[in-house]
């Protein structure tokens, strides 16, 4: 019998600049800072930032590698194993994307396949976001 799940608790990714991403997800999505920590041993500075209905958990380690090139490419990454991308929900995918365009955010790509609707982005560190229409088009 599968295990039963509630649903995505948090998405967790690594970034060079803690509180520079912190200023990024405040500004484009309004995510706010839940709670920060550090890791013991590896003076990992964490982040927990409330998003929508999930926590996003942010890292910045000493030393860390950078973000290979092709990770923010989204047909470039699919290349390589691995997690891909997080996918924010909205109503209307066009209006989202000129949202974000005013705010600053470069499109990466437009994805419309088979019925669906998705703007490509990256955030302040590279890493992979899909802003995804959802319901019916």
């Amino acid at each position: 019998m599968p295990i039963a799940v509630n649903g995505i608790n948090h998405f967790a990714i690594s970034v060079p600049d803690l509180e520079a991403s912190i200023a990024w997800y405040e500004r484009i999505f309004g995510f706010t800072v839940i709670q920060r920590s550090v890791i013991p041993g590896i003076d990992a500075k964490v982040s927990h930032m409330q998003g929508p209905g999930f926590q996003l958990e942010l890292f910045q380690v000493p030393g860390a590698h950078p973000l290979p090139a092709g990770r923010s490419v989204p047909n470039a990454d699919l290349m390589t194993h691995g997690n891909k991308h997080m996918a924010l929900g909205v109503v209307d995918g066009p209006k989202a994307k000129a949202e974000l365009e005013a705010l600053g955010v470069s499109i990466v790509k437009v994805a419309e396949i088979d019925g669906t609707y998705g703007v490509f982005i990256t955030d302040n560190a590279g890493n992979l976001i899909e802003v995804f229409e959802e319901g019916p088009r």
